[in-house]
């Protein structure tokens, strides 16, 4: 009978740094086509928790709601296929094992960046054409334009933190499921460390690329604009601050520097230190 154990973190490190080597042995057409797959799916994670949760007023419920629905997400690229940003920050661990070099790492790390935004804008386009955000008589419009804002207007050092919190909780959902053997045991690894996430609020770059592209184009439309401004108190001047430079500057690069260090000295790092020793060189 095959054993149903889960991988030791020897083991998932062992993995990852293969995992890493594959990665940069793939030619760049073949990366960004797998980039724009897992910005995609993340972008439908984003979507679909938004909608399941933009009538409730309970924070705490529509959080919880949120934290349900939007793992799905991740569950579609360890099964169907694609690269995220967040998860392949620890492809550190290749590097330190000097398997490839560190220059590999930022070449793969910064196609899969750009191709997971082409993925996650063109569902968050898709998303604001096809009727969706007319739900609750376009409440849920309004919703992605406030859960815009909120991203739009964060401080750095906010972004920052936040960013490197929900790494660590990303990775560990990545490492989880490769440690699982069975689809049930992915499933599982996935929903609890992404649920935490998405309660506790924290930024994510990737989901980002859809959560403000959404809303920037959500408040080009003057009905989900006016009911920003109905439910939620919004004036015309707030909602031009959900804009490019502030998706970019005030939202990305921080939670994208947060999710690095999440990822690669937050995670990767200390697995790495503790059974590097087990790695064939």
């Amino acid at each position: 009978m095959e054993n149903m154990s889960p991988k030791s973190p020897a083991e998932l490190v062992a993995g990852y740094v293969q995992a890493g080597v594959n990665k940069s042995s793939y030619p760049l057409p073949k990366l960004f086509v797998l980039g724009i797959m897992a910005g995609a799916f993340i972008a439908i994670g984003g979507s679909s928790s938004s909608a399941a949760c933009h009538a409730i007023e309970n924070a705490g419920v529509a959080k919880t709601l949120a934290g349900i629905v939007f793992p799905i997400g991740l569950m579609m690229i360890v099964f169907i296929g694609g690269e995220l940003f967040t998860g392949c920050t620890m492809m550190i661990m290749g590097a330190w094992q000097k398997k490839y070099s560190y220059l590999t790492v930022v070449r793969t790390l910064a196609c899969i960046f750009f191709s997971n935004m082409v993925g996650a804008i063109f569902i968050a386009f898709l998303v604001t054409q096809c009727g969706q955000l007319d739900y609750s008589s376009g409440a849920l419009g309004a919703y992605t334009i406030k859960v815009a804002y909120g991203k739009a207007n964060i401080s750095f050092m906010k972004a920052f933190f936040s960013g490197i919190l929900c790494n660590i909780l990303v990775c560990v959902a990545v490492l989880m499921a490769m440690a699982a053997k069975d689809m049930t045991g992915k499933i599982f690894a996935i929903v609890f460390p992404i649920f935490a996430f998405v309660i506790g609020g924290y930024e994510h770059c990737v989901a980002n690329m859809y959560y403000i592209p959404a809303g920037m184009m959500a408040a080009s439309n003057e009905t989900y604009a006016a009911k920003a401004m109905e439910l939620y108190g919004y004036t015309a001047e707030q909602l031009a601050s959900i804009n490019v430079q502030n998706f970019f500057i005030t939202n990305l690069i921080p939670v994208t520097l947060g999710n690095i260090v999440g990822g690669m000295i937050c995670v990767a790092l200390p697995l790495y230190y503790m059974h590097k020793h087990t790695l064939k060189k």
